[in-house]
């Protein structure tokens, strides 16, 4: 999930911890439970639609670039400001005043929105709700807003990198990591500052907390901003992220929550995708949710090949 959440702002998300019961054997650390066919299905089901989201979102980023005021020339050409990876050697301008992003192309660029020929147009940022998407060629072009930063991020539907993707890693499934978890809403009131990979830090309200037992621990986690009747999602670490899972954090989704309960399955933990792309804008986990336990379960990371 990027600075919107999860798929949106790449969400700040929010998730639910557990009151889990079952006991843990004397060295704390749970025995292995495996999953049925059932389970199995789903998580694959899930791995998929996991997968198909990257492709579509993530893995097809060629570019991200922030403007500087006034006017930022692009192109193929090594002497534009912001050098595409395809297209025309002087494409056009990217003008920045104040917050308004203008584009003008050159005659050679061919650009289109909605199928519609263009050779100016503003730009309406991935803030509100409405971006402006510019096509030129295989490539596709869309102002972004971060803090105070303003950008263009660019996507190249016909990426190599996401035809060529492998799929994430998981551990062995365990549903030792599936707890269920108590659920103590907010006041409303409280909010917690959530980080990102830009350095920036972000006010965000707290819909509550979930309360859970694990390798014989008890550990809470703090939702962003999720819905209870809908799903708690969250940005979490923990010890493993020294070593074998993504160093700034997971995210991961719930189900809504029941009757003051709530399932976290840490099996579908997840990479930002920072983990595939230097492009995205992910938060990082707030210091609330930094676990001091290891969860060696859901995605993991290969530090010698990704990002961030």
């Amino acid at each position: 999930m990027e600075n919107q959440p999860g798929k949106k702002l790449l969400i700040v998300l929010t998730m639910a911890t557990a009151l889990f019961a079952g006991a843990a054997p004397a060295d704390n650390v749970p025995s292995p439970s495996a999953p049925d066919a059932a389970y199995v299905q789903s998580f694959d089901k899930w791995k998929a639609e996991l997968v198909d989201d990257l492709k579509l979102n993530w893995l097809s980023l060629a570019g991200l670039f922030w403007l500087k005021p006034g006017e930022n020339t692009f192109g193929t050409d090594a002497g534009n400001a912001i050098a595409f990876p395809k297209g025309p050697a002087r494409a056009g301008v990217f003008d920045l005043e104040g917050t308004d992003v203008t584009v003008k192309f050159s005659s050679e660029a061919h650009a289109t929105i909605d199928g519609k020929p263009v050779t100016t147009a503003k730009l309406q940022p991935d803030i509100s709700g409405k971006p402006t998407v510019v096509e030129l060629g295989s490539l596709r072009i869309k102002a972004i807003v971060r803090s105070q930063r303003i950008g263009i991020r660019l996507k190249d539907v016909d990426s190599e990198q996401a035809k060529n993707y492998r799929g994430p890693v998981f551990f062995p499934i365990d549903l030792s990591y599936r707890v269920t978890a108590t659920w103590i809403p907010s006041d409303g009131k409280k909010t917690v500052d959530v980080p990102n990979v830009l350095g920036d830090t972000t006010p965000t309200p707290v819909a509550g907390t979930v309360v859970f037992r694990i390798n014989g621990q008890e550990a809470r986690l703090t939702d962003l901003g999720g819905d209870p009747a809908k799903g708690l999602s969250f940005v979490f670490s923990d010890l493993t992220s020294k070593t074998d899972t993504y160093p700034g954090g997971r995210f991961l989704d719930t189900d809504p929550v029941v009757n003051g309960t709530v399932v976290i399955d840490f099996n579908r933990a997840y990479s930002p995708p920072c983990a595939v792309t230097p492009y995205a804008t992910c938060p990082l986990a707030p210091k609330e949710n930094r676990l001091a336990i290891a969860i060696p379960a859901g995605e993991k990371y290969d530090r010698t090949h990704g990002h961030h």
